[in-house]
């Protein structure tokens, strides 16, 4: 039961906190994530940009993801998983990787903009809607420590955190690590990115104590070859890990009308 004094606070709090979120956007008014538009209210993108996303949605390849033009039929794979099948069981992405999408990504990545996980994450909580269950871990991709200590933090891990707390998902930041300071993947072929982060990662000694038998679930801001989070995948496995899907903001598709420009 809730004294009198209790209700006398939760009155005041909530009205200064409602004021102070005003005050700010007077002074600091919110602008579009992606062009910096004025817009409405804050974390968003203005209309014209977000018309410009490209949701991935039905009908689309049950293992990797990628969107199909029309649909193939139940079980239908895609050219890409029958010619190279991953090591991991699902991927989700929340867009086609393209020009918003690219900004939203170098701004989180580069621009020291992490609140920025909290838009993506909302958009890929819809598009991991069949991954999530009880007995999943989110895992994010890791950053050597010299890189993160010069970006000040790791944008899959925001990302992982945003998720966490959409979908009530526990994070473990520390599943994997990267044990090499690879070279960013921007400008490379699809051969020179695998060789480029084969090895690069390694499990928890103790992952299986930490998973206690839950489905480890991969997060990354942008999937491209795929190199970096089936060298994860791998690690994982490697540590002894049985289920493990994947879900990123972005892909890059064939065919989009997209140029692969990001690390």
């Amino acid at each position: 039961m809730e004294t009198g004094a209790g209700l006398v606070k939760t009155d005041v709090v909530g009205p200064l906190r409602r004021f102070g979120g005003v005050l700010l956007d007077l002074i600091y008014p919110p602008v579009c994530l992606s062009c910096d538009a004025p817009i409405s209210s804050a974390d968003a993108l203005c209309a014209a940009c977000f018309r410009q996303l490209r949701p991935i949605t039905a009908p689309m390849c049950p293992v990797l993801g990628l969107p199909f033009e029309v649909s193939l039929g139940p079980g239908a794979l895609s050219a890409e998983a029958i010619a190279d099948p991953p090591p991991f069981d699902r991927a989700r992405s929340a867009v086609i990787y393209n020009d918003v999408a690219r900004a939203l990504i170098g701004k989180l990545k580069y621009g020291d903009r992490p609140e920025l996980a909290r838009f993506c994450a909302r958009l890929m909580a819809q598009a991991g809607t069949d991954l999530w269950a009880d007995d999943a871990v989110l895992v994010p991709v890791p950053l050597h420590r010299a890189r993160q200590f010069s970006r000040r933090y790791n944008q899959s891990t925001e990302l992982a955190r945003a998720l966490g707390k959409l979908t009530g998902l526990p994070v473990d930041p520390v599943l994997v690590l990267r044990k090499k300071n690879t070279r960013q993947q921007v400008g490379l072929s699809g051969e020179a990115r695998r060789r480029n982060v084969a090895g690069a990662f390694a499990a928890h000694a103790d992952l299986l104590a930490r998973l206690r038998g839950r489905r480890a679930i991969i997060v990354d801001d942008v999937i491209t070859t795929g190199s970096t989070v089936k060298s994860v995948t791998r690690a994982l496995q490697a540590g002894g890990a049985a289920s493990i899907d994947v879900v990123s903001f972005a892909r890059v598709v064939v065919g989009s009308d997209a140029e692969v420009k990001h690390g």
